[in-house]
């Protein structure tokens, strides 16, 4: 008779139906108190043994035990489902499309406790050639946090994507801005349509569009206080945007904006036409205090905005391909830079931290030339001409 292995030795047995030589050992219990077994299987008895000698010695050292079987796509699988609380929809959706893109063709059948970082810089040098860098960083951070997760869950005992940095992509779309004659070519190609005074908005205080999107009636004042000391304008209280939970993207980007008097009317102008939208829609219509809401009074999706916009644009003789949404808050930037506002204050109307992130993102729609030192200096000093005359 074959001796029975000793409690705690773990088990050992051929399996006819996969024609392997199975090793399995008992590393925890459920909280409902079934086993939970590790199992690893050779194609002999020799190298079965083997697994289950460095899996017992692994739980002798207190060291986790790693599911063999455990593979990629189960990894980033349970990342986006479990892995992404308080993410909204969209945001799930984006990082789910890209794993099926570009994670699981490529390393989703691999076993996770034998991908190495040899493999990850290859995947990465690999999709360098196809996508922008941003994408790039996307992509590593769902494989990097999906085995982050399957680490804490003791299914892979370390991180192999924690060694591997992200190489330059292809270059990305770049950011660009309205000219103050493409504005102009805008602004008046918008009147008449139902996005009028969202473009208006957007241009003249640049608020986010997902700011915009989010924009009620309660956070809208059209009037201000003139009598108070000092006078309240009118502006809108930019305190919420579309994201999860109705937060803005930063704490700073918690903000009140005076209104130019162009928003004041295109923004008077829109309160009428919604209450006639509302009148139309009849029982159909919801009531969310949207600013900006379709037809029945609910919140605008993106590519309804974006599509709209567009046809904007090709009314303004321009590429409409060539133009979406986010860039009237660049070309915003852009026309205060080359009006002579300083970045300290561009950078709070934009609501960022500090100037660094003006700086970095907008790089292009500021202007290249700081002159407000030379132009005191010649004031101190005079120039040289003045010196001759003198």
């Amino acid at each position: 008779m074959t001796k029975r292995r000793s409690r705690g030795d773990g088990g050992l047995h051929w399996d006819e139906s996969r024609q392997r030589w199975v090793a399995r050992v008992t590393v925890g219990y459920t909280p409902a108190g079934k086993r939970i077994w590790r199992k690893a299987s050779g194609k002999t008895k020799t190298e079965a043994q083997a697994k289950l000698r460095e899996m017992l010695r692994d739980l002798e050292d207190g060291l986790p035990s790693e599911d063999r079987l455990y593979t990629v796509r189960q990894a980033v699988t349970d990342f986006l489902t479990f892995g992404l609380p308080r993410r909204s929809e969209s945001t799930v959706e984006k990082l789910t499309t890209l794993a099926n893109c570009h994670i699981m063709p490529d390393l989703g059948a691999r076993k996770a406790r034998e991908l190495t970082a040899d493999d990850v810089d290859t995947w990465l040098a690999k999709k360098a050639k196809l996508l922008s860098t941003r994408t790039l960083r996307d992509v590593h951070s769902i494989l990097r946090r999906a085995f982050a997760r399957a680490q804490k869950r003791d299914k892979v005992r370390r991180n192999v994507v924690l060694l591997c940095d992200v190489p330059e992509g292809r270059a990305g779309r770049p950011s660009k801005s309205l000219t103050f004659d493409q504005a102009e070519a805008v602004l008046k190609a918008a009147e008449g349509t139902p996005m009028r005074a969202y473009v208006v908005v957007s241009l003249l205080s640049g608020a986010r569009t997902e700011e915009v999107r989010a924009l009620t009636w309660s956070h809208v004042d059209l009037v201000g206080k003139p009598a108070a000391d000092p006078p309240v304008p009118p502006h809108i209280m930019v305190w919420r945007s579309v994201r999860e939970g109705g937060d803005t993207k930063t704490r700073k980007s918690r903000r009140s904006l005076a209104l130019p008097t162009r928003c004041v009317d295109a923004l008077t102008a829109h309160r009428t036409k919604v209450a006639f939208m509302q009148q139309l829609a009849g029982d159909r219509w919801q009531e969310n205090d949207l600013v900006f809401a379709s037809a029945v009074g609910t919140e605008l999706d993106a590519h309804n905005v974006r599509r709209a916009f567009r046809k904007v644009v090709k009314k303004a003789d321009l590429v409409e391909a060539d133009w979406t949404p986010r860039e009237l808050r660049h070309s915003f930037v852009s026309l205060l830079s080359d009006s002579g506002m300083p970045i300290e204050q561009i950078s709070r109307l934009m609501g960022h931290n500090g100037t660094a992130v003006t700086e970095l993102v907008y790089r292009h729609q500021l202007r290249p030339i700081v002159e407000h030192g030379a132009e005191a200096m010649d004031q101190i000093f005079g120039s040289p001409d003045d010196d001759r005359a003198a």
